[in-house]
């Protein structure tokens, strides 16, 4: 009996201990995804992203596939930097068989805070992106004001 439970307790901290590595993975994938995009490398970040993502952008207008993401960023890409954005949190939640995982992060953004969120697949190639939607966060107290504003302009089109 005592070895029973002793196995069944190696056993849990293994599995635990596996899927805590594999979360520290992702979350090293994800800054340096990120970081691809702080130094403007393309292909690290283009390559992160699985072949038929979605990238939900901060602008209604923005949810591109892959290639039409990679089409829009690509003068962004040309520049020192096409942007800069990481991460201050990151929670990250894994699939019971470990082939899927899903995240949100607290995010700086240089346009100001941010929250980021996705949805990460295992391939033949490793973990990519197979979502991502990135949002700006407004606090409550001028949520109005940002309202207005972004009425303002959508009247305009």
């Amino acid at each position: 009996m005592a070895q029973t439970i002793l196995i069944l307790v190696l056993l849990f901290s293994f599995n635990q201990q596996n899927r805590d590595n594999l979360k520290k993975q992702l979350d090293e994938m994800l800054t340096k995804w990120h970081h691809a995009a702080a130094v403007a490398d393309a292909k690290t970040y283009f390559g992160y992203l699985a072949d038929d993502a979605i990238y939900m952008g901060t602008d209604a207008t923005e949810y591109w596939t892959k290639a039409e993401f990679q089409k829009w960023a690509e003068p962004w890409f040309k520049r020192k930097s096409a942007w800069t954005i990481y991460a201050t949190k990151r929670n990250i939640y894994l699939s019971k068989d470990k082939t899927y995982a899903w995240f949100d992060e607290t995010l700086i953004a240089g346009f100001g805070p941010a929250r980021g969120s996705g949805i990460l697949i295992k391939t033949r190639d490793g973990w990519k992106i197979q979502h991502y939607n990135l949002a700006m966060t407004i606090p409550n107290a001028v949520s109005k004001q940002v309202k207005d504003i972004i009425d303002k302009e959508l009247n305009k089109k």
